[in-house]
């Protein structure tokens, strides 16, 4: 299993860049969509980029990832060019998915990516399919399905727990719990224990802290080798917080007054990685910082290149919608 601080220093300056990029990418389209330039739904990953980051870091070009309707952390995470996405999430023609699909559905299946998706639950079964070809085919890849506490409920995804057990498929499932399932508590909403739903299917699991991209990093290692080797299905209930509202416009009165605020001052991942590289000598300050404004600089490019870019025109309608073979 792969220990998060064996990492060598320019690993671990990259898995920092890919969160902080997370941040700002976030940071800039709240601002964005709540100034009115940007159109339909949007749901933020700020205060959950351990869980992606520290979960991509183990997986390559022949691997393939499912998201949820909260997929621009998840794309970042697996190396999604941030100016396509800015241009997709603006609805512009030059976006990763022409400006078709939006923050909802956002993809890039050149970085297996299978897309955000706005049917709750439906990564589980995209990701065992792209594991059973992977299988098939014997390429080695890995696919990861991740979705939150409330999609748990889901017949399809108790459904892929039986499938990926099964036929031995190279999955790994991960339940990204921030505590509600849209605006209601989890505690509420999902009975019983994460990991021993998995476990009544025959499936290894285990609870991981999600703030702490260390522990993700390492937890990950374990399941994403077992299922590279051939060893099955995993899954790793990974407990985060999310520091904005089920979507862009959630009043998020079912919350505790400043409870984002606690989280973020207390156990916010970022700050954590800053902390433990630097007091173990890993990494400067000063080369965090340089990543901080670089990072700064590159999201607020995306914007501006994306307000100004062309939108889809009458002739870009059909395309793309019908598969031919």
């Amino acid at each position: 299993m792969a220990s998060g601080l064996q990492l060598s220093r320019d690993e671990l300056l990259a898995a920092y860049r890919r969160m902080r990029t997370i941040r700002e990418f976030e940071e800039a389209v709240h601002a964005e969509f709540s100034a009115g330039n940007i159109p339909g739904f949007v749901h933020l990953y700020a205060g959950e980029e351990a869980s992606g980051v520290g979960i991509c870091m183990h997986l390559d070009d022949r691997d393939a990832i499912a998201s949820t309707h909260r997929g621009h952390g998840h794309c970042i995470a697996k190396g999604c060019d941030i100016d396509g996405m800015m241009h997709e999430i603006f609805g512009r023609k030059d976006g990763l998915c022409g400006g078709k699909g939006g923050s909802m559905h956002i993809a890039d299946l050149s970085k297996g990516m299978l897309g955000a998706n706005g049917i709750v639950g439906a990564g589980g079964p995209l990701a065992c399919g792209a594991a059973l070809t992977a299988k098939t085919l014997k390429t080695g890849g890995v696919a990861v399905a991740f979705y939150g506490d409330g999609a748990s409920n889901q017949g399809a995804i108790l459904e892929c727990y039986n499938l990926a057990k099964i036929w031995n498929l190279p999955v790994v499932f991960v339940v990204e719990d921030n505590g509600y399932a849209e605006s209601t508590a989890s505690s509420w909403s999902v009975a019983g224990s994460q990991v021993k739903r998995a476990e009544g299917f025959g499936i290894p699991a285990r609870e991981v802290n999600g703030h702490d991209f260390f522990e993700v990093y390492e937890a990950s290692s374990e399941a994403i080798e077992k299922a590279r080797a051939g060893g099955g299905p995993s899954l790793l209930h990974v407990k985060l917080n999310r520091y904005y509202g089920h979507f862009e416009g959630d009043a998020q009165t079912y919350r505790a007054p400043g409870e984002a605020d606690r989280i973020r001052e207390s156990m916010d991942a970022l700050d954590g990685f800053r902390q433990r590289v630097i007091e173990a000598s890993l990494l400067k300050p000063e080369e965090l910082d340089a990543a901080d404004r670089s990072i700064k600089t590159d999201v607020e490019h995306a914007v501006a290149t994306a307000k100004k870019a062309p939108m889809p025109t009458e002739a870009d309608l059909m395309t793309n919608v019908y598969a031919s073979y």
